[in-house]
């Protein structure tokens, strides 16, 4: 339901847990009890359950992204060190590497241009400072700086 906002949360540092259609609501709700998550959904029925047991919860209403993001972040405090620190993917943190050490993994164009790699060990995905990577930063603080 919420799998780009969710994608975007980790892109500014957050620790996003995606829940796909193989978990219940029930199994949602227990995790999000133990782990002390935040729960954001669009699901109304979940968000009154989720009240029901006093979790805490973010009501998302809008399907524009960037409004989905200003609401979220009107409640949850930017760690801007934490700020693209995480895999997109699958939420594990990345890893600076030493490009010599993935060179046959790394497009040739982009080794002989780039020097800043990292990895995620669980993915096995390697990212770079390229231009989506600008994109992304001037997206992030666009909608910190609420312009």
């Amino acid at each position: 339901m919420l799998g780009n906002l969710s994608r975007w949360l980790r892109f500014f540092g957050f620790d996003a847990y995606y829940v796909k259609r193989d978990i219940n609501d029930d199994e949602l709700l227990k995790i999000a009890e133990k782990e002390n998550y935040i729960l954001i959904t669009r699901d109304k029925d979940l968000i009154i359950r989720a009240k029901k047991r006093n979790l805490k919860i973010i009501s998302i209403k809008s399907l524009n992204l960037d409004d989905q993001l200003k609401h979220v972040l009107k409640d949850i405090k930017i760690d801007e060190n934490e700020i693209l620190s995480k895999c997109s993917i699958c939420n594990s943190k990345l890893i600076k590497i030493n490009k010599q050490d993935f060179k046959d993994k790394i497009p040739i164009k982009i080794y002989n241009n780039m020097n800043d790699f990292y990895f995620c060990n669980f993915c096995d995905k390697i990212y770079w400072k390229g231009s989506h990577y600008d994109k992304i930063i001037k997206k992030i603080f666009t909608i910190k700086n609420g312009d």
